[in-house]
């Protein structure tokens, strides 16, 4: 018969805590252990879904050819010792809704749930993907007291994502040939360069006219909210667990790669005490370095003016925490 290892000999295997178990948290949780990227803890407040969830990821792994381990809990004490933490947790858009109508549901939640992973993960990395992303990433950066290089939000990979998928699909080429960069906030205000966008090295410009690109640019814009309306009963959740899971792949792999995400800033661009959407290097300690681009006067304008509306949304979500604890 074989024995079980004892836990004292086991090597330490990279953990990442999923926060939040709905569709999005579901589907990262299915994509790091796939990629043999990490240990999984599924954690969610309502009673046996995640268990559930978790035993069903569990029983896929002979199938998927991997062997990590998922877990599914209710206790914040089963994510202890986490390398990142990626916090879900929230309620998601229905049609007509904003994301930052998603204000006043989503603020508390966020906090808590930061506030909670980090008295048992002190030294783990922090993503944040629940909507209004920017302002979630803000007040979890804020609860915790982290250096900013540990917080960070999912927003640019996922909007980057969705224009290379638009311009890919004008111009019927593979959507890997295609780079593009989405900057600013993850909403109407976000700011997609088109002149950074490149098909194999060749950039859009020239490949398409500047009303055809314009058209594409606000399709990225309004990418989530079409779906919504698309679904009716949620948004989207594959294109969002991939974008993340890019993101953990790189910290846990230190793989340098230069990604666009929302970042704490303290005067690049011009802008400070805001998090916002920008390329940064992503490694093993979290954010590396942020890369200041060369904009123009009128990419820098709309820039502004997103980081203003994610400012005026922080205000707006510290008033409710102040009157909640009231």
């Amino acid at each position: 018969m074989f024995s079980s290892p004892s836990s004292p000999f086991l090597c330490h295997s990279p953990r990442v805590t999923v926060i939040g178990a709905g569709r999005v948290g579901s589907t990262l949780a299915q994509r790091i252990a796939e990629k043999n990227l990490a240990d999984v803890v599924l954690l969610d407040i309502v009673q046996g879904m995640p268990q559930g969830l978790a035993l069903d990821l569990m029983e896929a792994r002979g199938l998927e050819l991997h062997n990590r381990k998922i877990i599914g809990t209710n206790n914040y004490a089963d994510t202890t010792g986490s390398d990142i933490v990626v916090i879900t947790a929230g309620f998601p858009r229905k049609p007509g809704m904003s994301r930052d109508d998603l204000l006043r549901t989503n603020a508390k939640i966020v906090v808590e749930a930061a506030k909670n992973a980090i008295a048992h993960s002190p030294d783990a990395i922090f993503i944040t993907v629940t909507n209004p992303l920017d302002v979630m990433t803000y007040l979890a950066w804020q609860a915790m007291g982290l250096p900013r290089d540990r917080v960070m939000g999912m927003a640019g990979v996922l909007d980057s994502a969705r224009f290379e998928t638009f311009i890919a699909m004008e111009l019927g080429v593979l959507p890997s040939d295609v780079k593009a960069m989405v900057m600013g906030s993850h909403g109407d205000l976000m700011v997609p360069i088109p002149r950074f966008a490149t098909v194999n090295g060749i950039p859009v410009t020239e490949l398409l006219d500047a009303a055809t690109i314009e058209r594409l640019v606000e399709r990225t814009r309004n990418g989530g909210a079409e779906i919504v309306e698309l679904m009716q009963t949620g948004g989207a959740f594959f294109a969002p667990a991939s974008a993340t899971c890019v993101m953990v792949e790189s910290i846990l792999l230190n793989q340098s790669r230069l990604l666009p995400v929302a970042a704490y800033l303290q005067g690049e661009y011009g802008l400070n005490d805001v998090f916002i959407g920008v390329p940064c290097r992503l490694g093993c300690g979290g954010i590396a370095d942020v890369l200041e681009l060369n904009l123009t006067d009128e990419e820098t304008a709309a820039l502004h003016i997103s980081a203003q509306s994610v400012r005026n949304n922080i205000e707006r979500a510290q008033e409710i925490l102040t009157s909640v604890t009231r």
